[in-house]
C-alpha cells in the first residue's frame, strides 16, 4: 500500500471519528431554562421549565402566544404591545426554544401542548384566544383538545399538514437535518447563513433580525430536528384541518400572501371548509406576518378575540386584506 493511500485512508478515518464524537456531543447536549427577554420569568413545572411573558391586566380576557419553529417569545414584540391594551397577554417559549428548558426528549405536539397546559393551569388562565405561529399553530391544535384552555384558536401560516409545501426549507438547511452530517453542520453553520436561512420565513427582501438568530442559536440540536419531525406525526397522522373541524373549536386562518415555505391560498381554501372558519390572506407578507405586518396581524386577533360568540357560528371568509 502506497504512502500517499495510506494517509487517505487515516484522513477519511479520523474524519469518520471526529464525525462520531460531534454527533454524540450535539445530540447529548441539554440546556437549562434562563431568562432571555425583558420581563420574563421561569415556569418550574412538573413537566419541565418554561420562559413566559406576561403583559396587560391580569383580569382581561386572555391571548396566548406560541412561537414559530426555531423561534422565541420576541417574535411577537411588534404585536404585544397592540394587544395587551385591554387583554392579558401570555406569551411562552416552547420546550427547546428560547429561553426555556431543552431536554433530552419530549418534543411531540401532544407532550408540547401537555407542558403549556400545565402552564396555563398555574397562571389561572382559561378559554384563551390561542394563537400559533407555524409549528406554534400545530402545538396550539393539540392544546386545543384538551378542555377549557382554548376558547378561540388562530392559526397563522401553518398548513394542514406537509402536502401544502411550496418551497419548503432552504436546500442548506435540509442538509442539518442528515444524519452524521447534520450535527456537524450544525456546529459549524455561521451567523450569516443562518440568517440567510431564516429569510424563507418572510416575504422576499425582508431583513431578518439579528436577534432571531440569537433564537435559532439557542437551540440544542435535539430541540432543531425533533421538533418538526414530531410535527410532521402529528399532522401526517390527521391534518389540522380535520382535527380543528372534529374539536369545534372556533377558528382563524391567517396567511401571509408571499409565504414561501407554504402555498398560502391552498392552505386557506382548505381551512375555509372548517364550519365557521375565518380565513384571511395578508398580501406583502411572507410565513411570518406576525412580524412582518404586526398591525394588522393585531387588529384580525383583536377582532376574532372580541367578537360576539353568535358570530363564530355563521361560516365565513374574508380575503385578500392588505
Amino acid at each position: 500500500m502506497g504512502r500517499g493511500l495510506k494517509i487517505l485512508i487515516a484522513t477519511i478515518a479520523l474524519v469518520a471519528v471526529l464525525l462520531a464524537l460531534n454527533t454524540l456531543l450535539v445530540e447529548g447536549e441539554i440546556k437549562s431554562a434562563s431568562v432571555t427577554v425583558p420581563g420574563g420569568r421561569i415556569l418550574k413545572l412538573g413537566g419541565g421549565d418554561l420562559q413566559v411573558l406576561e403583559k396587560g391586566p391580569r383580569d382581561g380576557s386572555p391571548i396566548v402566544l406560541i412561537h414559530c419553529f426555531t423561534c422565541a417569545i420576541d417574535w411577537w414584540n411588534g404585536m404585544i404591545p397592540i394587544l395587551d391594551r385591554g387583554h392579558r397577554v401570555v406569551a411562552i417559549d416552547m420546550r427547546g426554544f428560547g429561553g426555556s428548558e431543552k431536554p433530552a426528549s419530549g418534543y411531540s405536539m401532544e407532550d408540547q401542548a401537555a407542558l403549556i397546559g400545565e402552564a396555563l393551569k398555574r397562571l389561572h388562565v382559561r378559554e384563551a384566544t390561542v394563537v400559533g405561529h407555524s409549528l406554534g399553530g400545530t402545538v396550539a391544535t393539540a392544546l386545543s383538545e384538551a378542555p377549557g384552555l382554548v376558547r378561540r384558536l388562530v392559526i397563522i401560516d401553518q398548513a394542514p399538514d406537509n402536502d401544502y409545501e411550496s418551497g419548503g426549507l432552504p436546500f442548506t438547511a435540509k442538509l442539518t437535518f442528515l444524519p452524521v452530517i447534520g450535527p456537524a453542520l450544525w456546529q459549524v453553520t455561521p451567523d450569516f447563513a443562518i440568517k440567510e436561512g431564516l429569510g424563507a420565513a418572510f416575504a422576499p427582501g425582508y431583513d431578518v433580525p439579528e436577534t432571531f438568530v440569537d433564537d435559532f442559536n439557542r437551540m440544542t440540536y435535539t430541540s432543531y430536528v425533533e421538533a418538526p419531525a414530531k410535527e410532521d406525526d402529528y399532522s401526517s397522522a390527521i391534518p389540522l384541518d380535520r382535527r380543528i373541524e372534529s374539536d369545534g373549536v372556533p377558528l382563524l386562518a391567517i396567511f401571509g400572501a408571499e409565504d414561501q415555505i407554504y402555498d398560502s391560498k391552498k392552505a386557506l381554501a382548505a381551512y375555509a371548509k372548517v364550519p365557521g372558519a375565518r380565513t384571511v390572506m395578508i398580501n406583502g407578507s411572507g410565513h411570518s406576518p406576525n412580524v412582518e405586518k404586526p398591525a394588522r396581524t393585531a387588529a384580525l386577533v383583536l377582532g376574532f378575540a372580541e367578537e360576539m360568540q353568535e358570530g363564530l357560528h355563521n361560516r365565513g371568509s374574508v380575503r385578500g386584506h392588505p
